[in-house]
């Protein structure tokens, strides 16, 4: 099912499932039950946000081999987690802004994001699954001249609009190979498979649930493929009029722009 949270032209905001070119608007419990509400909407006819307002933003850093690579660093022995703040969440179409703590270095990361839709804690590997309600794009936008400054990830990660989701929540996903790409202005600058994750969605929500109890609406950002700014020369860092966009097989594409503050 291809849930999303939509904004109708009355101004009503509402969950709705996304039915070819039109929307059921629905109403209940995300993390449980569902009805419909009203007659279907063109898809046209409504703006898509945020597919959730989650409940917490925890990413994964160095998740890929090649990015590992391209950070000349080594594979970590564990995951590596920092958190998001949640007022960094955006949705579909709008705009990354370029802070003015931070104009210069803002990098992008094309992931694959996963919503937790059961409590989870102490979770055995072979169950994990069981607690992921579906999957999402994401864009992990990150200010690297602060990152690097600051000595720690959560600054420079959390700027307001540094964290794009959508275009909606996919269930019932197997999230274990999708071809996942991030393109800058059109062009391909991120390729990979979610195969080629060093810790996989499962380790991860066992691992993270017996660190911390992951409650429903928990965003994990499974981490980015090779081929982010740094990457290339002169760096591809973003700027005002870019538009920037994460495609990944069985979801969809989110695509946002780029302003300045």
């Amino acid at each position: 099912m291809r849930i999303a949270r939509i904004r109708t032209a009355a101004g009503t905001t509402t969950y709705a499932v996304v039915e070819g070119a039109s929307v059921q608007p629905v109403e209940g419990d995300l993390f449980g039950s569902l009805k419909k509400a009203g007659k279907p909407l063109a898809l046209a006819e409504v703006k898509l946000l945020a597919p959730l307002e989650p409940s917490s933003v925890l990413g994964l850093g160095l998740n890929y081999r090649g990015h590992v690579k391209d950070e000349k660093t080594t594979v970590p022995k564990e995951p590596i987690l920092f958190l998001k703040h949640t007022q960094s969440v955006i949705g579909p179409e709008e705009a990354i802004v370029l802070p003015a703590m931070a104009p210069t270095d803002v990098d992008y990361e094309a992931e694959l994001a996963v919503v937790i839709g059961r409590t989870a804690r102490n979770v055995a590997r072979s169950d994990a699954l069981r607690y992921v309600f579906g999957c999402t794009c994401a864009n992990d936008v990150s200010a690297r001249d602060v990152q690097i400054r600051n000595g720690q990830w959560a600054l420079g990660k959390s700027f307001d609009t540094f964290c794009p989701l959508g275009p909606w929540i996919e269930t019932g996903l197997d999230a274990s190979r999708l071809r996942l790409q991030g393109r800058l202005n059109g062009k391909v600058l991120q390729d990979a498979s979610t195969a080629d994750l060093i810790f996989d969605v499962g380790y991860l929500v066992s691992f993270l649930s017996q660190c911390m109890t992951l409650l429903p609406g928990t965003v994990l950002l499974t981490g980015t493929p090779a081929g982010c700014a740094r990457a290339f020369d002169p760096p591809a860092f973003l700027r005002p009029g870019d538009v920037f966009e994460v495609d990944i097989e069985g979801i969809g594409v989110l695509r946002n722009p780029v302003t300045a503050a």
